[in-house]
C-alpha cells in the first residue's frame, strides 16, 4: 500500500542555490534515425522547470535504449527537445561522471538546467543491487559530492533497482518529483479501489495481461473483461473451439499462456469472455463464437453482442482499469469495441486507470473524457505495481530516511 506521507515531495524543500539532481525518464522511441516525442517528456519537463523557477541548479539523470540496442543513444538531441518543452535553454554534458560533468555542475549558477549523459554508458548503472550496494558505487558516490538533494520523478523506471533509480536515495536528501508524486497518488486509489472494480484486459501484449491474471489482486477484481488474444485463450481454456483461430495461436507461442489462464478461470469466476467477434470481408462483419470454427478470416475486434454486454457491466463500475484497446482501433472498420468500451467507461462516472502507449493513443484518437482518468505514463513500473510487486523505486523514496 503507498501511503503518500511516507516521502517529501517538492513542497517540502527550499531548492534556491541548491544542486538538485533529478533522476527522469526520457526514454523516447526511435523511428528512422528520430526521437519519437512522448507525454513523459512532456510531463517531466513541468518538473524541471519547477526546480529552475525555484532557482535550483538543475542537473538530469536520463537513460536512452539498452547496450546493443539500436535505440542505444546519446542524449545530445534529448536536451534540445528537453528545452523546448522545458522552455529555457538545457546544457549538455557528454559526460556522467568525469571531470567534464564535474565542471559543468560547479559553473551552473541558479536556475540553470543541465542533461548529463546516458547513464546506461555507465555498466554498473543497470546491474540490479540493492540501494545500499548502490550506493556506494563510483557512479553514486561521485554525483552525490557534487548535489544537495535527489529528485526521483522516474516512477517508469522505479521498478529496477539501478543505481540511479536507488542509490542516491542513501546518499542524499530524497524528494518524490512531480510525477513520481501524481503516479503514486493515482494508484493509491487502486489499493483499496471503490467497488465494483473492473479490468478491461486487450492489446496485443498478452503475456502482460496474463501476468495480471497471476496476481493476487486479480482474484479481488468484480470483473474483468477479455479481448483480443487473451479473450481467445480463455474461449479455449474453456474449451470452446475456435477453428484455425487455435492454429495461429499456436504458430504465434501463445498456447504456452494456456495453463496459466486454465489455471486462473478454474479459481475465478469473475473473468468475461466475447461471445462474437467481427471480421474483414470486404467490410466488417460479424460472428457468434460459435460460428467461429467456421471461418478462416481474421478477427479484428469484438462484436456487437459483446460490446454492449462490456458496456453494461461498465455502467455500474466504480473503478475500471484499462489496459489495451479492445480491437484494431487503428481501422475505422475496427474501432467499435475500443471507442465504445473507452467511452461508456469515462461516462460511467468511476475512477479510470489507463496504462499503454496504445490505450493512450486510442484515448486520444477517440478524444475520450479524461475527467476522471489517471493516464500513467509507466509501462513495466505499473505492470509490476499492479500484479503486487514491491518496486524498488518506490521502496527506497520511502526508506531514504532522510526527512
Amino acid at each position: 500500500m503507498i501511503v503518500m506521507s511516507d516521502f517529501l515531495t517538492m513542497d517540502g524543500v527550499k531548492f534556491e542555490g541548491k544542486v538538485a539532481l533529478v533522476r527522469v525518464d526520457l526514454n523516447l522511441g526511435v523511428e528512422k534515425g528520430k526521437l519519437d516525442i512522448s507525454d513523459r517528456v512532456k510531463e517531466h519537463a513541468k518538473t524541471i522547470r519547477e526546480l529552475s523557477e525555484k532557482k535550483a541548479r538543475v542537473v538530469i539523470l536520463a537513460h536512452q535504449g539498452r547496450a546493443g540496442d539500436k535505440d542505444f543513444l546519446s542524449l545530445e538531441n534529448h536536451a534540445a527537445i528537453l528545452s523546448r518543452y522545458v522552455k529555457k535553454p538545457v546544457k549538455f554534458a557528454d559526460d556522467i561522471l568525469g571531470a567534464t560533468a564535474k565542471n559543468a555542475i560547479e559553473k551552473l549558477r541558479n536556475g540553470q538546467i543541465l542533461l548529463l549523459e546516458n547513464v546506461r554508458f555507465l555498466a554498473e548503472e543497470s546491474l540490479e543491487l540493492p540501494a545500499d550496494a548502490h550506493s556506494k558505487s563510483i557512479f553514486v558516490q561521485r554525483l552525490s559530492k557534487l548535489a544537495d538533494i535527489f529528485v526521483l520523478d522516474a516512477f517508469s523506471c522505479s521498478h529496477r533497482s539501478h543505481a540511479s533509480i536507488v542509490g542516491f536515495t542513501k546518499t542524499l536528501k530524497t524528494v518524490a518529483g512531480r510525477v513520481m508524486e501524481k503516479e503514486l497518488s493515482g494508484l493509491n486509489r487502486f489499493d483499496n479501489p471503490a467497488k465494483p472494480c473492473v479490468y478491461v484486459l486487450g492489446g496485443a501484449k498478452v503475456e502482460e495481461c496474463v501476468k495480471l491474471l497471476k496476481s493476487p489482486l486479480a482474484g479481488k477484481v468484480d470483473k474483468i473483461l477479455t479481448s483480443g488474444i487473451l479473450g481467445e485463450l480463455c474461449l479455449i481454456a474453456k474449451g470452446v473451439d475456435i477453428g484455425k483461430k487455435k492454429e495461429l495461436l499456436e504458430k504465434d507461442g501463445k498456447l504456452k499462456l494456456l495453463p496459466d489462464v486454465k489455471q486462473f478461470l478454474e479459481k475465478n469466476e469473475n473473468i468475461e469472455m466475447p461471445v462474437d467477434f467481427a471480421y474483414d470481408d470486404n467490410g466488417r462483419k460479424e460472428i457468434s463464437v460459435s460460428g467461429v470454427k467456421n471461418t478462416d478470416k481474421p478477427c479484428f475486434d469484438i462484436g456487437s453482442i459483446t460490446i454492449d454486454k462490456y458496456k453494461n457491466i461498465i455502467s455500474e463500475a466504480k473503478t475500471v482499469y484499462i489496459k489495451g484497446p479492445l480491437g484494431v482501433y487503428e481501422d475505422k472498420s475496427f474501432q467499435a469495441g475500443t471507442k465504445e468500451v473507452f467511452s461508456a467507461a469515462a461516462n460511467s462516472g468511476a475512477f479510470i486507470l489507463i496504462g499503454g502507449g496504445n490505450t493512450l493513443s486510442a484515448v486520444d484518437k477517440f478524444k475520450v473524457n479524461r475527467k476522471n482518468m489517471h493516464i500513467s505514463l509507466a509501462g513495466g513500473a505499473l505492470l509490476s505495481y499492479l500484479s503486487g510487486e514491491k518496486l524498488p523505486g518506490v521502496e527506497a523514496l520511502k526508506n531514504s530516511g532522510k526527512k
